[in-house]
């Protein structure tokens, strides 16, 4: 398989990541793509709100979901987690009515029990960061061309561990889109003008989990 069948070649003539084709010539999706897709993460409000975000992604398109990004802060209180966690059934039907986020009450009630587990994650932990990077594996293969991975050891450990803690919608493959976006993995294409970009990026990181 060539280069050109593995990577995206947009106007700018830089190639990206094939699944930047899903939006050809969307300013806003190559941004994302080319800032903060594969960045290592150690906020614990960014974190919590992708953990959010990828549970909305279900049976959805991330292009969907990241157009609505600035709704959903501003309809889950900027995915602050002692604020969501307050959240009660009349946050629930506002949340129902709001035209700007995806209104599905399986996942709106979900997010909001998630904020709570988080609460108590963070309480345990010290930080959401600190338990999410403990899930950071010790090596990860280079992508393969050609291939999309959608699983991992490291995405199964942590699905697995948040549903005994009883978090929703956090399968395996929604953990390892997840991993692939907070930087716990580089997952850039070989030839992708970002990849060497989050590489640099992971070296000088400090893990919040020690070690």
């Amino acid at each position: 398989m060539t280069p050109q069948q593995t990577l995206y070649l947009p106007a700018d003539g830089w190639p990206r990541c094939r699944w930047c084709a899903a939006a050809p010539g969307d300013a806003v999706y190559l941004e994302y793509h080319d800032s903060e897709w594969g960045f290592p993460v150690a906020d614990d409000r960014r974190l919590f709100e992708k953990l959010c975000l990828e549970g909305f992604q279900s049976g959805l398109s991330w292009r969907t979901i990241l157009n609505k990004r600035e709704a959903f802060r501003a309809a889950f209180a900027n995915f602050e987690i002692e604020r969501m966690a307050r959240f009660g059934p009349a946050d629930v039907e506002r949340l129902l009515q709001d035209a700007g986020i995806v209104r599905h009450r399986g996942k709106i009630e979900a997010v909001i029990h998630n904020a709570a587990r988080a609460r108590e994650l963070v309480a345990e932990q010290g930080s959401l960061a600190r338990y999410i990077w403990g899930f950071e594996p010790s090596h990860h293969a280079e992508p393969v061309p050609g291939e999309i991975a959608t699983e991992s050891d490291a995405s199964r450990a942590l699905s697995k561990d948040l549903k005994k803690r009883g978090w929703k919608f956090v399968g395996p493959t929604t953990m390892y889109a997840f991993l692939q976006s907070m930087g716990l993995i580089n997952d850039h294409a070989p030839g992708c003008i970002t990849r060497e970009k989050v590489a640099a990026a992971r070296a000088k990181f400090r893990s919040p989990a020690g070690g």
